[in-house]
């Protein structure tokens, strides 16, 4: 996208870091920095796993301007190492929740919010001028006192106790870490800007597929399953890397981000995927569920200037790329 492709222009060869840089976000985002003229340190549990970071090893200007870190964000030294240095950082690692989880403290929670002090804590041993930590709409939506029918924005918060109430670690441990970080950022002098996008679906540049991505394969896929109606909250990777790189570049963005550009439900996504590709085995039992109307707004990031594209495009896009890599066979 043409307004995207100019946000890094003229920037010169500034150095920063990028956390767990062979996600699927991520990915994007060091593609997006290596394009716009920066020196890029990604940080990766093992450099030499071809199957893991080969795809950013093929990224234009990858050669000279890209160094993988071997990095655990558990281990304050070895993430300090990746980011001294270093002007800026986008910390975008994030444990991601298997179906269950046995012992929430230790697999999802402890790993979110001590990962993320750390990285803080090395940026501001570093001096850096600016960290963008990626949060999540998790960290939102959680909130049953939110006034019903009130657009959701930067200052609704997911309701700590609520999300534990409920066991809904993997939203807990969002709300925490974002929490943490911008009041670490408060207490010590760290230039901490937050992005909260929700489900990031777009073509992947990693060989590995995604959670998100995964919903949007099953569809096509999903003959025999049985989806429910439920609305979604929809953002393309690409606009995400851009809306890193625009809070990252624009002096005047501060606190926190809610990245959304699309609200749909299930029924809807599957019509319009259908239409322009009438050929693959959707569900066809689709069962109606109380969904909550809740309705988030982007428009503090739109005031900045991030524009995002039509979801047409991401999801002829996605398949597209699904196709390519015989993922719907």
């Amino acid at each position: 996208m043409a307004a995207a492709a100019a946000i890094g222009e003229g920037k010169g060869k500034e150095r920063v870091c990028v956390t767990g840089a062979g996600g699927f976000a991520a990915s994007w985002v060091v593609k997006l920095l290596l394009n716009n003229g920066y020196i890029v340190h990604g940080t990766v549990r093992d450099p030499s796993d071809e199957s893991k970071n080969a795809h950013l090893k093929k990224l234009e200007n990858a050669l000279e301007n890209l160094q993988l870190f071997k990095a655990d964000l558990l281990d304050y030294n070895s993430v300090a190492s990746a980011i001294a240095g270093c002007e800026g950082v986008f910390h975008v690692a994030s444990p991601v929740p298997a179906s269950k989880v046995p012992n929430p403290e230790e697999e999802m929670l402890k790993p979110a919010v001590d990962g993320t002090l750390n990285v803080l804590k090395a940026c501001a041993e570093a001096k850096v001028r600016r960290v963008v930590v990626v949060s999540s709409c998790a960290a939102v939506r959680a909130n049953p006192n939110w006034p019903k029918g009130k657009i959701m924005d930067e200052n609704c918060w997911s309701d700590k106790d609520y999300c534990t109430d409920t066991e809904n670690w993997y939203r807990l441990s969002k709300t925490l870490a974002e929490s943490e970080a911008l009041d670490f950022g408060e207490k010590n002098g760290l230039d901490v800007v937050t992005i909260c996008p929700c489900l990031i679906i777009g073509p992947l540049l990693q060989s590995t597929v995604n959670a998100s991505s995964s919903l949007l394969i099953n569809l096509l896929k999903g003959a025999s399953e049985t989806v429910e109606n439920k609305a979604h909250h929809i953002v393309d990777v690409r606009d995400v890397a851009s809306a890193l790189l625009l809070v990252y570049e624009k002096p005047e963005a501060s606190g926190r981000y809610l990245c959304v550009s699309h609200r749909i439900k299930t029924c809807d996504l599957i019509d319009m995927i259908k239409r322009m590709y009438p050929n693959y085995n959707y569900p066809t039992n689709i069962v109606e569920v109380d969904d909550d109307e809740v309705t988030i707004s982007s428009e503090k990031l739109q005031k900045l200037g991030w524009k995002f594209r039509p979801l047409e495009e991401t999801l002829r896009d996605s398949v597209e790329y699904y196709k390519a890599a015989g993922l719907l066979e």
